[in-house]
């Protein structure tokens, strides 16, 4: 220690040693960080990655390094239960691979080649979805039954079984045709009929009638009911068709205010759909008997009434129904509200349809107006 210019002043061994201890002090501070040997760990595990190891860094076609590819094509790798799993138990290449870009940065890339349209198809669940809806078909220029059933991939005995027509039948074009979405007949409940015998006749199942009609048991069929029998087959010699009951004008009135927006279409040929704001009033067409006021998949809540002239009415895709099955009806009696239920409504409106008789609706083009009388 010494003094100059009033101010003390440590000596050169002293102050180099202060200087050494600071210095030590810093280096020991640095040493305790954790981010440090993060670090360290971190740059010599990547280093051994890429530098040592062939199979985890491979050059693409483009000169680029693509890393840890060889890892997710390794079969072994895979567990079963893998999503992405191809049927070569291979991963489908849905795994983003890393692909450094000008030495200096990582960039994640998918090969979109692998992405077909069965696997789409099995990710948004629409593989083995059959249709169920009736196609209402035009008939155009060069059109035939044998070009048809290509077209929609179902029989030729099919097409010609729903429209009563042989298959050798010649086709005008313009005329309206019901496309069935599987092979199968069209069939039209008759008194006494039960769905065993429905099914053993037509070479169909109960089971598959059941299910594809979305119907609640056995037991839930009426006389005039029209329902689709998957896969089944036309006898020889068929039934006579029911005869069509003629009805006075003044026997049904009209189940709802509307405008015609689907004409003639559905299994039976004959339903008209109404369309008006939701909430708008249903009416029994014709006094009668509720057959049914349930719920199905494709018309939603849906109702049917039994006439005394042999005849019925079916109702559907209503909001509301105010009616319950075996209770009696009397013509004009609001029996539920329109709505949009069911997986085949679009919008709110009247699926109106009739069995045993021709829809008396049908005089009422696409595009008019039904209103009633004042």
């Amino acid at each position: 220690m010494y003094t100059l210019f009033g101010k003390k002043f440590k000596s050169g061994r002293s102050a180099l040693h202060g200087r050494t201890g600071a210095k030590r002090a810093s280096t020991k501070g640095f040493s305790k960080n954790p981010f440090f040997y993060f670090g360290v760990l971190s740059f010599v595990l990547f280093g051994a990655l890429f530098f040592y190891s062939d199979s985890l860094a491979l050059p693409n076609q483009n000169g680029n390094f693509i890393l840890f590819n060889s890892f997710f094509k390794n079969t072994d790798n895979l567990a079963s239960n893998e999503l992405f799993a191809s049927q070569h138990n291979q991963l489908a290449l849905e795994t983003l691979d890393l692909q450094i870009v000008q030495g200096n940065s990582l960039h994640a890339v998918s090969t979109p080649s692998t992405l077909t349209t069965q696997t789409l198809g099995d990710i948004f669940g629409g593989a083995d979805q059959e249709r169920k809806e009736v196609i209402d078909y035009t008939v155009l220029p060069g059109d035939t039954i044998k070009g048809l059933a290509e077209k929609f991939s179902i029989s030729e005995n099919t097409i010609a079984w729903a429209n009563n027509i042989s298959k050798s039948s010649a086709l005008k074009v313009g005329e309206s045709m019901v496309i069935p979405p599987i092979n199968g007949v069209i069939y039209e409940v008759r008194p006494g009929d039960t769905l065993s015998e429905v099914a053993k006749k037509y070479k169909s199942t109960t089971e598959e009638i059941i299910a594809f009609n979305g119907l609640e048991n056995e037991g839930n069929i009426f006389v005039n009911d029209v329902i689709f029998l998957p896969n089944g087959q036309m006898p020889p010699k068929p039934a006579p068709p029911i005869a069509q009951i003629p009805t006075a004008d003044s026997f049904f009135i009209y189940p709802a205010e509307g405008k015609v927006t689907h004409w003639r279409h559905g299994f039976s040929g004959r339903a008209i759909d109404v369309a008006n704001k939701c909430e708008t009033p249903i009416y029994a067409a014709a006094s009668g008997i509720i057959q049914r006021a349930q719920f199905n998949a494709r018309y939603g809540n849906f109702i049917t009434i039994s006439h005394y002239n042999g005849t019925s009415t079916y109702y559907g895709h209503l909001q509301t129904m105010l009616v319950k099955s075996g209770q009696t009806v009397t013509a004009g009696q609001t029996i539920g509200f329109m709505g949009s239920t069911g997986t085949e409504s679009t919008g709110c409106h009247l699926h109106f349809e009739t069995r045993g008789t021709e829809n008396f609706l049908a005089k009422y083009r696409l595009g008019a107006t039904i209103k009633f009388k004042q």
